[in-house]
């Protein structure tokens, strides 16, 4: 009877120590494969699949970023313009022709014509109209030598201010040697001295046309053909 209670006794509290043992919280895997109790847990295939899709992912992420590290930028070739030639600017000397274009008839006729000689017959010609004034070389008003002393100071070349004096420089010429660009000398005061001078622009045959400033209509152009100055006609000299 006594032994009936004590194994009555007895076993719940065996069955309480075997339950507690059985029933201790593992926290580790080490732990359970101790104890004996670790399995190892199975992945859905479900999970399986996603994991491996995310590992794709991050796979192509990591190698898109270390292409674009990689990318090494080219240099932009850069199209070189032409420099454009610059245009040089001559300027004429005060020495430099005043009249550029030459009168039809003032062309030189050979090779004896002089090129001075022509362009002072330009500048000579470009006084026509001017009015006679006694001691005047400007274009207010000029005389005769005080015209042809303005043409040859346009060039730099002293003359003497009087007809009479200029008749003593130069070269003295053969009345048919004169050519375009000579002076030209008269005397039309009755007496033998000379008081007048012109340039000859041209000599056509036995006639010689010259400029010169008359007494009566200012700076004009007058040949020898003309009855006064074929009178009157005394030299003619050579300046250049």
């Amino acid at each position: 009877m006594f032994a009936k209670k004590l194994f009555a006794l007895i076993l719940p509290m065996f069955c309480l120590l075997a339950f507690e043992a059985n029933s201790q919280v593992v926290t580790s895997k080490k732990e359970a494969i101790k104890k004996g109790i670790y399995r190892k847990p199975e992945v859905s295939t479900e999970v399986q699949s996603a994991v491996s899709n995310l590992t794709e992912d991050k796979s192509v992420k990591k190698t898109t970023t270390a292409q674009k590290q990689t990318t090494v930028t080219q240099p932009v070739a850069v199209a070189k313009v032409a420099a454009k030639p610059v245009a040089k600017t001559v300027t004429k000397s005060k020495k430099a022709l005043i009249k550029q274009t030459d009168d039809a008839d003032l062309i030189a006729d050979d090779d004896n014509d002089s090129y001075m000689a022509l362009q002072m017959i330009n500048n000579a010609m470009s006084f026509i109209g001017t009015r006679y004034l006694g001691g005047g070389s400007t274009q207010r008003g000029m005389d005769c030598s005080g015209m042809v002393t303005a043409v040859f100071n346009i060039f730099d070349v002293k003359l003497p201010r009087s007809s009479n004096e200029m008749a003593k420089v130069g070269v003295k010429v053969a009345k048919e040697e004169i050519k375009k660009g000579d002076l030209i000398f008269f005397h039309t005061n009755g007496k033998r001295i000379i008081n007048h001078v012109g340039m000859v622009i041209e000599v056509l045959g036995d006639e010689i046309k010259f400029v010169h400033s008359s007494t009566h209509e200012g700076v004009i152009i007058s040949s020898t053909k003309e009855p006064y100055y074929k009178k009157n006609f005394v030299q003619a000299n050579r300046m250049l």
